[in-house]
């Protein structure tokens, strides 16, 4: 029986893949049979990530993209068509962080986040919607948008007002696409990840105060990246086809 798992013939955009989450997501997905293409600032990066798919089988492209402007987010969609023809997978993972209390976070840290967070999201999403409703068969039901947000979004955390605003901004922002393309067969979903181990953020955990916080969660652990695995294929799966505007929070219970 086909559990609704395997991506063959899909083609799936993943941005932020230079490292942690996009990065594992683009080795995921190609190892369920997607053709993966990997966007993000850091082009060097992202050629060493698409090498390492292709040696062991899998099928990677590498396309510079910056999420924030317009112009570099479509050129990149054009390249990515061009090579693989249409895209009918979107993982709007890109995102920075500013961390500062707010009567202490500058305007213009303020506005960098939110050219990433929030305006790159919907530049993205939106681009990559676009192009599935021109190219695709509305009866299949094959679009799939995932955009990553975090628990931030629910969870109060002081210190990052600006990251948590845009975190939980795109929540709402998918809900509205979801039901606006709904009639495209077109699927938005957002996945909640908590706080994950990753090469950025494992030597702030080793820090009294880290271990602190880390001892504040159910379990007193990080959830690690792999534990995104199940999710992200289901999400860009035909499994996933009546799922559409919802939240996935994984977290391992850190936001109770």
């Amino acid at each position: 029986m086909n559990n609704g798992f395997d991506l063959s013939g899909r083609t799936i955009l993943v941005t932020g893949a230079s490292s942690g989450i996009g990065a594992r997501f683009g080795r995921t997905l190609s190892a369920s049979g997607a053709k993966v293409i990997l966007a993000a600032r850091r082009r060097d990066k992202l050629e060493a990530l698409q090498t390492e798919i292709t040696e062991v089988g899998g099928q990677a492209l590498a396309v510079s993209m910056d999420v924030a402007d317009e112009g570099s987010v479509i050129a990149a969609f054009e390249e990515a068509e061009a090579e693989w023809g249409p895209i009918d997978g979107v993982i709007a993972n890109a995102g920075r962080n500013a961390n500062g209390h707010s009567l202490e976070l500058s305007v213009e840290d303020f506005d960098g986040l939110m050219a990433v967070n929030l305006r790159g999201v919907f530049l993205t999403v939106r681009e990559g919607a676009r192009r599935m409703i021109k190219n695709q068969d509305p009866q299949k039901k094959s679009g799939r948008i995932v955009i990553v947000s975090s628990i931030t979004a629910k969870k109060v955390t002081p210190g990052i007002p600006a990251y948590s605003a845009s975190k939980a901004a795109v929540v709402q922002m998918g809900k509205v696409m979801a039901l606006e393309w709904a009639k495209f067969g077109i699927n938005v979903n957002m996945l909640l990840p908590g706080y994950i181990e990753t090469d950025l953020t494992a030597d702030s955990f080793k820090t009294d105060s880290g271990k602190m916080f880390l001892n504040s969660f159910p379990r007193r652990r990080l959830v690690e990246l792999s534990e995104l695995d199940g999710i992200i294929n289901y999400l860009c799966a035909d499994a996933s086809s009546a799922i559409t505007g919802a939240e996935f929070v994984v977290d391992d219970g850190q936001s109770i």
